[in-house]
């Protein structure tokens, strides 16, 4: 079973590319980020066209989130995060799939930092961390995916002296990211390639691609059920290089 996180950049600008990654790889299940389309917009029928159900949290023109899954329309457990209820960011959605729980998520960026960005990016993570205790206390297998905005080491960015005052490399970033780890997830990448310098997003400015001058912000984090089934986790780097494709690539996880 392949588990991808992929942040869209936009799914109506970003179809041909989504349908053809589809296509040709055939993930299982795949957790989408920065939709940036309302409930209403969203092109269910060009999924459910590429063998696919789905189900999503939408917002017009920023956000948003979906969890498309090969098996049939996965069975929605909760639509955003307890704890701010006036927070209207559509940011988090959770499904179970085959008796797997699948959460996809998209962190606030929180630049400028600091400011009221970064703390609304801050007590995001404090909610994500309370909903995965939840999850954790199930004991069942569980992923959190999604483009977490935060580059968790050194070694998972090209440059850390361009990316220092950036609020995706902020100490208390960092701090959250671990914390979170630390209540018993396994960073499925991280096992993988334990030196870092594996990059999953590259910015269209000043030529990120070309110079290969990306960081590591999409994760999945597997609870120990999932971690015991996992095979193998990686990126699809080749489908950031296609024509107007989005800056993220595909991240992945394969699990018994």
């Amino acid at each position: 079973m392949k588990i991808v996180t992929y942040n869209v950049n936009g799914i109506k600008a970003r179809l041909p590319r989504l349908i053809e990654y589809l296509t040709e790889d055939q993930p299982d299940i795949v957790c989408l980020q920065e939709l940036k389309s309302s409930d209403d917009t969203f092109p269910i029928a060009d999924i459910e066209a590429a063998g696919y159900g789905a189900v999503w949290h939408g917002q017009k023109a920023w956000n948003g989130v979906a969890i498309l899954a090969k098996s049939g329309t996965p069975v929605v457990r909760q639509r955003g995060l307890d704890g701010e209820p006036e927070d209207e960011h559509s940011r988090y959605i959770e499904a179970e799939i085959d008796g797997l729980i699948v959460a996809a998520l998209y962190l606030p960026n929180g630049n400028p930092q600091p400011g009221p960005k970064f703390d609304y990016k801050l007590r995001w993570m404090d909610r994500l961390a309370a909903r995965a205790r939840v999850l954790l206390a199930e004991e069942k297998p569980a992923i959190l995916a999604g483009d977490y905005n935060v580059i968790a080491n050194d070694d998972d960015t090209f440059s850390v002296r361009a990316m220092q005052d950036d609020a995706l490399m902020q100490p208390e970033s960092r701090e959250h990211y671990r914390a979170l780890v630390a209540q018993g997830w396994t960073d499925a990448l991280r096992t993988q390639f334990p030196k870092g310098g594996v990059w999953t997003f590259w910015d269209y400015q000043a030529g990120a691609w070309q110079r290969d001058a990306g960081f590591r912000i999409d994760h999945l984090l597997l609870s120990p059920q999932a971690a015991d089934r996992m095979i193998d986790a990686g990126v699809d780097k080749a489908y950031r290089g296609r024509e107007k494709a989005s800056d993220h690539a595909p991240t992945w996880v394969r699990l018994r």
